[in-house]
């Protein structure tokens, strides 16, 4: 070998030693970033941070924001309130009118519901929509339990998700299997006319394209990214609830979903530039103050890891932008109010599923 060739090898190795010593480096420093964010710090900066509130427009509206309200992450819940509303949604029948076609099957005779129970088990979706069951009790529509006697078996089909309306061989579907368990039943099925379920289908299918709104805030590294490892360990401690589909859910209080967090990094990676905050309007009531809170979660982080607010092309948000979009928002509920279809009720979550 010639002293060439042992300069070349030599000037490479050196070349390699230093791209990993600057790698460690990088890691070593976004990881450093973290904990000096988090580990001096007792209280949870999302409780104590002043939130503003906002919206966005249909289907994936740039992040705005504004801080004409205040409130907090987590609405303070009166617990003896909140077990009897649970209560009363765990009766309710969750067959609805509005949004559910809905078919009877009529008997000679009161059949008890076990036997209906487990004629039904297995029909509890088409295509992606789900079905539900109820059943006719002295006149009343109540839900299917053991030992009750019914008159008459009722079915709903949802007519609408975030997947689109019920179509025509979702609903044949549903014909057959409802008229299999009517024979097995004895009992006469009264199926709707197709076209007319496709059409309400349709029409309710408008109306959530027109209202599928989510709103995100990005919060963008001022210097070296964050270590992703010791980023989901705090975002957990902060209150965050971790999902198997790797987002980190923050609760609304009642178990609800008020908004939700994401990495900007794949599986392998292990730094991130940019953390993104999103929140599913439709799904979270005015009340909650989902976006007030979303926004006072994004601006605490930024504070604490050094970090900006940005739209999705990275341009900074500025003040002006949120004072418009809080009025969209207040429009946008109030156009849901409307028509009967309240942003974060049971209504609204099903169909905007």
């Amino acid at each position: 070998m010639t002293d060439l060739n042992m300069s070349l090898w030599g000037a490479g190795g050196a070349l390699i030693l230093a791209v990993l010593i600057y790698n460690f480096w990088q890691e070593y420093k976004a990881k450093k970033n973290v904990q000096r964010a988090f580990g001096d710090h007792k209280d949870d900066v999302l409780m104590n941070a002043e939130p503003a509130a906002t919206a966005q427009t249909s289907q994936r509206m740039e992040p705005r924001f504004d801080d004409a309200r205040q409130g907090n992450v987590q609405p303070e819940v009166d617990q003896a309130q909140t077990y009897t509303v649970r209560s009363r949604e765990s009766q309710a029948v969750q067959i609805d009118d509005f949004i559910d076609c809905v078919v009877t099957l009529d008997f000679e005779s009161p059949v008890r519901g076990d036997k209906l129970l487990a004629e039904i088990q297995s029909l509890r979706i088409v295509g992606n929509k789900p079905v539900h069951f109820a059943g006719i009790n002295e006149g009343q529509r109540e839900n299917l339990v053991h030992s009750g006697n019914y008159s008459q078996l009722i079915a709903g089909v949802q007519l609408v998700n975030r997947s689109g309306p019920l179509n025509e061989l979702e609903y044949s579907e549903l014909v057959m299997k409802l008229r299999e368990i009517a024979d097995n039943l004895n009992a006469f099925l009264d199926m709707p006319d197709m076209k007319h379920v496709m059409d309400s289908g349709r029409d309710l299918s408008l109306f959530v394209s027109e209202h599928d709104a989510q709103l995100s805030v990005n919060v963008k590294s001022k210097g070296a990214p964050w270590d992703v490892g010791t980023l989901l360990a705090a975002m957990e401690k902060l209150g965050f609830d971790a999902r198997p589909d790797g987002r980190l859910v923050m609760l609304d209080g009642e178990g609800g979903a008020l908004f939700t967090l994401a990495l900007s990094a794949s599986a392998a990676d292990q730094v991130t530039p940019r953390i993104t905050l999103l929140l599913d309007v439709p799904c979270v009531s005015p009340k909650r103050g989902g976006f007030s809170a979303m926004v006072s979660c994004a601006k605490s982080l930024g504070l604490r890891l050094g970090g900006t607010l940005v739209d999705d092309s990275d341009a900074p948000i500025d003040e002006a932008t949120l004072a418009q979009i809080q009025e969209q928002v207040e429009v946008f509920y109030s156009a849901m109010q409307a028509a009967e279809i309240p942003a974060g009720s049971t209504r609204a979550v099903r169909i905007f599923s």
